[in-house]
């Protein structure tokens, strides 16, 4: 296992970016919510990430809420920063932003939308490396990129200096890859990674159920009940994009994070009412 690795935590929470009702960047709330997630089971946050909403942030913004959690989170948890792009300038741009504010590590998706061939995702990577001296988990989410990269690619990727692990969203590539660590890229996945003794995973119902999650590290010979109680919560956030289901839930639960920026939407009266009745049905509306 890539020891640059080992210190990014275990239950890592792909962290909603909180919006006020202007629709501009909450700092107040993102704190909050930072030191809720670490106080409900959570090791590390990945900031800026789909769930995020990056793709919706301008640079300033982007550079900003690394900053704001590298800056408040110090000595907390571990902070990685998603820095991916299309456009290998702007990737490479965002990486040394990042690398200068203390973060702990990097999440790169491969280039999305434009498909670059497999010599082309190399490249890509390869001028990533340059740009710092963090380690660097790569993103394989095919049904977001429109590519996947097959363990035979993260293999080549893990000779380059930095590539520690993967953020591994398709579950037909779910295999041990030489050179890296997996962490789970859906939360239905982090019983299988766990199980195969790998780093944990990159995780958005651990906005809500932190708790039950860090349950499946800590006690191995529950994992699987615990991963079973938890199929209608998998099951019940995916009825809308990440950003908005978990948003959705953190105001119900009375921890405030605001409405998604379009293309995302909020919830539908029958989208709030699948999610209500989920936290109705494991006591988290009780709680809040």
């Amino acid at each position: 296992m890539p020891t640059m690795a080992a210190n990014l935590g275990t239950i890592l929470t792909a962290m909603v970016t909180p919006f006020d009702e202007r629709g501009a960047l909450d700092e107040e709330a993102a704190v909050r919510l930072m030191h809720h997630l670490i106080d409900h089971g959570c090791d590390g946050l990945v900031i800026c990430g789909t769930t995020g909403e990056a793709s919706t942030l301008d640079d300033a913004e982007h550079v900003r809420m690394i900053e704001l959690a590298a800056t408040e989170m110090r000595g907390a948890c571990t902070i990685v920063a998603g820095v991916g792009s299309n456009d290998t300038r702007h990737a490479v741009m965002l990486t040394e932003r990042a690398s200068a504010m203390g973060v702990d590590g990097l999440l790169h998706v491969n280039p999305y939308y434009s498909r670059p061939s497999r010599r082309g995702i190399v490249a890509h990577f390869s001028e990533v490396v340059r740009a710092t001296h963090l380690p660097i988990l790569v993103y394989n989410i095919p049904q977001r990129t429109g590519s996947d990269m097959p363990n035979d690619l993260l293999a080549e990727l893990a000779q380059l200096e930095n590539i520690v692990g993967v953020k591994q969203a398709n579950h037909a590539n779910l295999a041990h890859v030489d050179g890296m660590v997996i962490y789970a890229g859906n939360d239905d996945m982090l019983v299988d990674v766990l199980e195969m003794g790998e780093a944990g995973g990159i995780l958005t119902g651990s906005h809500i159920f932190g708790e039950e999650m860090r349950r499946m590290v800590d006690e191995p010979e529950n994992r699987r009940e615990i991963d079973a109680g938890m199929q209608d919560v998998y099951r019940d956030l995916a009825v809308a994009p990440a950003a908005c289901s978990n948003k959705a839930a953190l105001n119900m639960i009375g921890v405030p994070v605001g409405k998604p920026r379009l293309p995302y939407v909020e919830l539908d009266d029958s989208e709030q009412a699948v999610v209500r009745g989920m936290l109705e049905r494991h006591g988290m509306l009780a709680a809040a």
